[in-house]
């Protein structure tokens, strides 16, 4: 993939040094001083207040050591935030496509944030986890990336190439897109009316929509900027083979459970990546206007 004379994203947000746009984590005597207050003032627990200190300051650094990045994570952010800035230019260019097509959608393309985080980080959807792989957040309208999970997407997934990161990065935007669009509030407005299997279903959809627009921005960004290389498409097919649900699942438990998918199978996820490639108009195709059975 063509990427490293090409412009970065200033929508990133840097969260692995411990850096936040939020305030700032208490020291050990702010730490203290809140305890005090807590006890004294709110009549709370000393043995339950002190258990709390005592974990908040275990979580402090030690002789004020940081988490450092090695050179070539370094360059992987990079990378990201290169491919963060492809999607920003293919998006801004034809979001005007789709948005008429939907009722209440934002009229111009607004830029997502991306959050590069190690480990655990705040979301305005709850607490975000490495283990959770990349996920997009409506609340915020963030992206948030462990970059550990390239390399797990290389080793425990199969899927190595920087087009297959380049693809779980699109898939992200592609929800992004998709809150823009009002899609994303409607599906969740039904979880609470619909049975947990229909909703399985109504997740399904959603994650074919944005594998549909990570294959539409690939159409638009070799068209207009030429990025892929020999091999690159199909890197992009091997990453949405590798998390279709039937996959994980057999890898998981030696069994597969259709009515448990909230992804979409392998077989799906593939189609419908490809079929966004090969149309390159984010309009065309909705899998919320097929029967379930054909998608």
């Amino acid at each position: 993939m063509r990427w490293k004379d090409a412009r970065r994203s200033q929508n990133v947000e840097d969260r692995r040094r411990g850096r936040s746009r939020g305030r700032r984590p208490l020291g050990g005597v702010g730490l203290i001083v809140v305890a005090a207050v807590a006890i004294f003032l709110w009549n709370e627990s000393p043995d339950e207040v002190i258990q709390e200190v005592r974990e908040r300051l275990a979580e402090l650094p030690v002789g004020g050591s940081v988490y450092e990045p090695t050179l070539a994570e370094e360059e992987l952010a990079e990378f990201t935030r290169t491919v963060l800035a492809f999607t920003e230019d293919v998006w801004a260019t034809i979001y005007g496509q789709v948005a008429p097509s939907y009722r209440g959608a934002r009229p111009r393309y607004q830029e997502p944030t991306l959050v590069l985080f190690s480990g655990v980080t705040p979301t305005a959807c709850g607490r975000g986890e490495a283990g959770m792989g990349p996920f997009y957040c409506p609340g915020d309208s963030q992206v948030y990336i462990d970059l550990a999970f390239f390399n797990e997407l290389e080793t425990k997934f199969e899927a190595p190439g920087d087009f297959a990161q380049a693809y779980v990065i699109a898939h992200e935007v592609g929800h992004h897109v998709q809150n823009l669009l009002g899609v994303s509030g409607q599906v969740h407005a039904q979880q609470s009316r619909v049975s947990q299997e229909e909703y399985n279903r109504l997740s399904v959809r959603l994650e074919l929509q944005a594998d549909y627009f990570a294959g539409v921005w690939a159409h638009h960004a070799q068209g207009a900027l030429d990025v892929l290389q020999e091999g690159d498409l199909e890197e992009g097919i091997r990453a949405a083979m590798a998390v279709g649900d039937d996959t994980i699942q057999r890898q998981a438990t030696g069994r597969v459970v259709p009515e448990a998918f909230t992804h979409g199978s392998a077989e799906q996820r593939i189609r419908w990546f490809l079929l966004g490639f090969e149309s390159g108009d984010p309009a065309a195709h909705s899998p919320f206007e097929m029967a379930y059975e054909r998608l």
